[in-house]
């Protein structure tokens, strides 16, 4: 099962993404229970593809809250038209998902 759950919305010239990722996004700053500290585990890069065709590259960072929501218009968009979200954490860890605008 994928982490991630993208849906779209047209609207009169434009295409609204949304995106809700499960992930832990640990800055490794905060201690657990134990006073020990949670080690780093945060989405390190970001990719939305129209088509097969990148049109957006996000570098993040561990400040980012937990099972981050992202929102974005993508001009156009037209019914049938595939939206991919895929990221890369710094464990190394990827994930990537394909939705159908309906």
């Amino acid at each position: 099962m994928s982490s991630i759950k993208i849906r779209t919305k047209r609207l009169e010239k434009t295409t609204q993404i949304r995106s809700l990722i499960t992930h832990p996004m640990d800055n490794g700053r905060k201690k657990d229970k134990q006073g020990k500290l949670i080690p780093s585990h945060h989405i390190q890069e970001l990719t939305v593809k129209h088509n097969n065709l990148q049109i957006i590259k996000c570098q993040m960072g561990g400040s980012i809250s937990k099972n981050p929501y992202f929102d974005f218009l993508l001009q156009g968009g037209n019914i049938g038209d595939e939206i991919t979200i895929s990221w890369v954490d710094n464990l190394g860890k990827t994930d990537s998902k394909t939705h159908i605008i309906k």
